[in-house]
């Protein structure tokens, strides 16, 4: 209902490429060979037709009868020296193209919408038998890989922590502080690990005070305080005793 007029569209036209194409369709022959002055003209005609009709007609339809009455033009008369726009016969050929393509489209859309549809030309199937299905996988692998598959495993799943224990380092502070109270009580000579202090905890500390009483005794010996004697050869006990 438009005005108070009762208007049916029996078969309307989706846009004015719509209409040119369905004006193209009526010469009966190919898109290629389509006459575009003969299609130009039947679109003006269709245009003047409509607006006696209906005067508020979209506007993109008269776009396309004013670019079509441009196209006719250029067609027609001769081409200018030093145009740089295109050529009729080169606007021809784009608008053959965007014909061609939109019928392939509708085309595509009909043979879509003409396949058979479920629940109108097919049925599903009803209930499916009751048929068990029995799965027995069958692993066809070596020894070597279930070990590697077994050892990737491992990998993934245990989860090792590093965890460093403090030890405990005696200090040549400490061996200095050590080596200057025992030498004046020790007059003889006397082995390096006499001068050791007593409670080490295992190897690590004995290692750790050796040394820096070993370091410590060097300082004292630089500084004139005490006296160094080894005998033997290397690795041979290390006697100390206070500078006379």
């Amino acid at each position: 209902m438009s005005g108070g007029a009762f208007v049916l569209d029996i078969e309307g036209y989706e846009g004015p490429i719509d209409v040119l194409l369905a004006l193209a369709r009526e010469q009966k022959v190919d898109l290629v060979h389509v006459s575009i002055l003969q299609l130009a003209e039947q679109f003006l005609e269709f245009v003047s037709h409509a607006r006696r009709h209906q005067l508020e007609l979209a506007a993109d339809y008269l776009v396309m009868a004013a670019w079509l009455a441009y196209l006719k033009s250029r067609l027609l008369l001769p081409v200018p020296r030093n145009d740089e726009e295109p050529s009729g016969e080169e606007m021809a050929a784009a608008l053959q193209f965007q014909l061609r393509r939109l019928e392939a489209m509708q085309e595509a859309g009909r043979r879509l919408m003409e396949r058979p549809r479920l629940g109108r030309d097919f049925f599903a199937r009803g209930a499916p038998e009751a048929l068990s299905t029995v799965v027995r996988p069958v692993f066809d692998v070596t020894l070597h890989d279930l070990l590697r598959a077994y050892g990737e495993h491992r990998r993934r799943t245990s989860v090792t922590t590093l965890e460093i224990i403090p030890s405990e380092v005696y200090s040549v502070e400490s061996a200095l502080q050590r080596l200057g109270e025992m030498l004046g009580r020790t007059p003889d000579w006397t082995t390096l690990s006499h001068f050791l202090p007593e409670g080490l905890k295992g190897p690590f500390s004995r290692r750790s005070a050796l040394c820096a009483t070993l370091i410590a005794s060097l300082e004292l010996a630089r500084q004139g305080k005490l006296s160094l004697r080894q005998d033997g050869g290397p690795y041979s006990p290390i006697y100390l005793r206070g500078a006379s």
